[in-house]
């Protein structure tokens, strides 16, 4: 295996630790700092924070390379987990997950220029299959140390651990990055960075707005919204927000899928916590198996050509994601198997592996080379604004339970066939990804 292929496994595998840990123990960091009403912010902080990290991670990719946006990628996120770890309240918590979010901004958008530019088209969809099949040791370990850490020792711990992996593939990747260097300024990266720092004004306010569950919230939400349809006619490209055929319609796809999965995904470990009374590991464990199975669907994709159209196989994907959120209200049943949960997130993650590498090849494969970087970045972008307003959509769902005597199974039940409607509509549009030429 090359060299370049170990370190950017070894920054996925961080990062996939990460994001799975993070997620097991956030319910023990919830009601420890006392922060069940604000529990999305904990997520969203960190995409929010991601997004305008990933406008000038494009930028900076498309004019020099991505060295440096690996480089200060990885040192931000390691600097964020310390600060997440330390967290005496939800505030800084809040911080330091932004500063991670920074930190994997960068990172993802600097990897996936790198990918561009170190293989051939042939080998890409190999390349991104690998970034899959980076999540499933940690998927699989994951859990079950962050919910020993979390509910023996301490769930800081769970932060912690990730600062001490940082230095090996940063040194690992670090000689091969010169090779890859280059690029031409784009000569709308001003108005691109301003529109960036709008859209992330935006994200925070439909997220503080939706949370407040009232006319005023509501209204900045609002707010919020249109300032993120403002800056989206800079960020991506033209056509996108009326989805296009070919490569505004192709982007548009990670966002609307990764919305609906991953809105389903943050409540899951807490519906089977509160409505199940199962412990953090074992609910860190339904999840685990996602991995896995994440991997086989994108090892599934990775046998398609890399010039192939992927429209298709995006369409098969979404459908079975949508199919698998919906079996989720099933689990809830007093008499239904935890380990129900188990084999939906399975199959919800399958669908994934199959139709998120493959939005990525066709991104890659209908992108010139000098704006691989800025396509690479509104990949990341749509994907970070429609998590966030999909997230702090349904949650509002979970907020409003909170304020009126708690949730239950119907509260997430409502919640997942909503996760379930988004990925319906992103399947509905994905034979728009096949250019008029195609």
């Amino acid at each position: 295996m090359r060299p370049i292929t170990i370190g950017i496994l070894s920054v996925m595998t961080l990062a996939a630790f990460e994001a799975i840990a993070t997620a097991t123990a956030m319910p023990v960091v919830a009601r420890e700092l006392d922060a069940l009403g604000g529990y999305t912010w904990a997520f969203n902080a960190y995409i929010a924070a991601s997004l305008l990290a990933m406008v000038i991670a494009g930028l900076w990719c498309d004019a020099s390379g991505p060295r440096g946006s690996i480089i200060l990628g990885i040192s931000a996120f390691a600097i964020g987990s310390v600060v997440s770890g330390a967290a005496p309240s939800l505030a800084v918590l809040i911080a330091g997950r932004a500063g991670q979010g920074v930190g994997s901004g960068a990172v993802i958008v600097g990897l996936y220029v790198l990918i561009a530019r170190a293989y051939p088209e042939s080998l890409r969809p190999k390349a991104f299959s690998a970034l899959a099949a980076a999540w499933v040791l940690p998927s699989l370990v994951g859990p079950l140390v962050a919910g020993w850490l979390a509910d023996s020792v301490s769930w800081r711990l769970v932060f912690w651990v990730v600062p001490i992996f940082v230095l090996p593939p940063l040194l690992l990747l670090l000689p091969r990055l010169a090779a890859h260097q280059g690029g031409t300024p784009n000569p709308r990266a001003r108005q691109r960075i301003l529109a960036g720092i709008v859209a992330t004004g935006g994200l925070l306010a439909v997220q503080d707005g939706l949370l407040r569950v009232s006319s005023p919230g509501f209204a900045e939400a609002g707010l919020g919204i249109l300032l993120i349809l403002g800056a989206a006619r800079v960020l991506l490209p033209a056509g996108s927000l009326t989805f296009a055929r070919g490569l505004p319609t192709t982007i548009m796809m990670r966002g609307l899928i990764a919305a609906g999965y991953f809105s389903a995904e943050v409540f899951l470990p807490l519906a089977l916590v509160e409505i199940k009374g199962v412990s953090i590991t074992v609910a860190g464990l339904a999840l685990a198996v996602g991995a896995a199975s994440w991997a086989i669907g994108s090892f599934a994709q990775s046998r398609l050509s890399g010039s192939a159209d992927r429209s298709t196989a995006v369409l098969v994907g979404a459908l079975v994601v949508v199919v698998a959120i919906l079996t989720l209200p099933l689990v809830l049943v007093p008499s239904v198997s935890v380990w129900v949960a188990a084999g939906s997130w399975a199959l919800a993650a399958l669908g994934m592996g199959l139709a998120i590498p493959s939005i990525s090849v066709q991104t890659m494969r209908l992108s010139p080379e000098a704006d691989q970087g800025m396509n690479s970045s509104a990949l990341q972008i749509v994907d970070s604004v429609l998590v966030v307003v999909g997230t702090a959509l349904i949650g509002t769902v979970y907020a409003h339970a909170v304020v009126t005597g708690g949730a239950t199974s119907a509260t997430y039940s409502i919640m997942w066939i909503a996760a379930a409607a988004i990925v319906l509509a992103a399947a509905l549009l994905a034979p728009r990804m096949q250019p008029i030429s195609a």
